[in-house]
């Protein structure tokens, strides 16, 4: 993200409070690896790839995956190249027709005032580039010259489209307008609106929008058919609560993205002591089109299990200052704790749901204030 880059600071994508909350201390076993890195880089590696022709059959986006410096390498070797093959194939034209021969200085050449292959070279280079010096040109003498004129001409336009398309495509990739694009260090479950919810807030920091933004979320974990099939990566969908109740968000200011967690929901079963047994992994996906060029874009985080706190909430980051809404992104991760059951949303269902919670909370509240009461009450009589 930008913060590894040195552009933003590091409060405006993680948290400062919530990196210090405590949880409660169980021995756990070893994490497995990530799907997806925090920012966003699938952690996946192809190996034993035995038909790498296939790459081959799509040039154009094996050139634009390639790291930059080999792209720029190949860009200067291709032109390099055609250029070198063309000035074998003018001075060949020139050799076979007897232009070299210092004899004939009265006999009309192929191509004027080529004497070697350095000036074959540079005849290729003004043929190709369309320089044009004026000191070389070609003549009606030879019908191969003309050919070998049209044959480099259409090859120059070739390697000019596929190797400027692809610096094109390279600076103008989506992914980098995913930089500005940031999410919350850590997600959240908490209470909201009488039901648990898991949830997590992306912001954008730039003006120009994200059109028809969209999110995407899923939960990866190990998991088995009834067969017996283990399944290393299973992929469940989890339906999200969209904040202003449309297929599409609108993502001018920061959202909380929410997922109730019910019945369907694949989280129905976690308590909060379970987060910190079991290897779950969800994934988030952003994806809009670029406001200003029209590209779509895909920006990409995910939560472990350690990244999930239970019992907080985000604290509010947008207010109205002198008739506009400003947000403060220095509390963009921030979380503040609040009551919350830890047990798992079923078994919160089957003893009567948040209300009979909070019920028995504000009668626990009531006993330990009266305790207290008759705790100073008796100690005031012994004095």
């Amino acid at each position: 993200m930008l913060s590894r880059k040195g552009l933003i600071p590091e409060d405006f994508v993680v948290t400062r409070l919530a990196e210090d909350v405590l949880q409660p201390k169980y021995k756990t076993k070893q994490r497995k690896a990530r799907f997806v890195a925090k920012n966003g880089t699938c952690n996946v590696a192809h190996t034993n790839i035995r038909e790498q022709g296939r790459f081959l059959q799509d040039v154009f986006t094996t050139l634009v995956d390639l790291k930059w410096l080999h792209t720029l390498f190949i860009f200067t070797m291709s032109f390099l190249c055609s250029w070198l093959l063309f000035a074998m194939i003018w001075w060949l034209i020139a050799f076979a027709h007897g232009d070299l021969d210092a004899g004939r200085a009265d006999a009309v050449p192929c191509v004027t005032d080529i004497h070697s292959f350095s000036s074959a070279f540079l005849f290729s280079i003004e043929v190709q580039v369309t320089i044009g010096f004026g000191g070389r040109m070609i003549t009606e003498e030879c019908a191969s010259a003309v050919l070998a004129l049209i044959v480099q001409n259409i090859v120059g336009l070739v390697i000019n489209a596929i190797m400027l398309g692809c610096i094109f495509m390279k600076t103008a990739q989506a992914n980098r307008r995913a930089e500005t694009l940031i999410f919350s260090k850590h997600a959240v479950v908490s209470a909201r609106n009488g039901r648990l919810c898991f949830m997590f807030r992306l912001g954008d920091l730039r003006k120009s929008m994200i059109i028809s933004a969209t999110v995407r979320m899923q939960l990866v974990r190990r998991g088995g058919t009834d067969e017996g099939e283990v399944l290393p990566l299973e992929q469940i969908d989890i339906q999200t609560d969209n904040p202003v109740g449309t297929n599409a968000i609108f993502l001018v200011s920061p959202l909380i993205i929410s997922h109730v967690i019910d019945r369907n929901s694949p989280l129905y079963d976690v308590s909060a002591a379970d987060l910190l047994r079991q290897d779950l992994e969800v994934i988030v996906v952003l994806e809009g089109v670029v406001e200003t060029t029209g590209i779509t874009t895909q920006a990409r985080t995910s939560y472990v299990c350690d990244e999930v706190l239970w019992g907080q909430r985000f604290v509010p980051i947008v207010s109205e200052e002198e008739g506009m809404y400003a947000v403060d992104y220095s509390k963009f991760g921030n979380t503040v704790k609040i009551p919350t059951p830890s047990c798992s949303a079923k078994q919160l269902d089957e003893e009567g749901g948040l209300a009979r919670f909070r019920l028995r909370e504000s009668a626990a509240a009531r006993c330990s204030v009266r305790r207290r009461i008759k705790h100073q009450q008796s100690t005031s009589k012994e004095e």
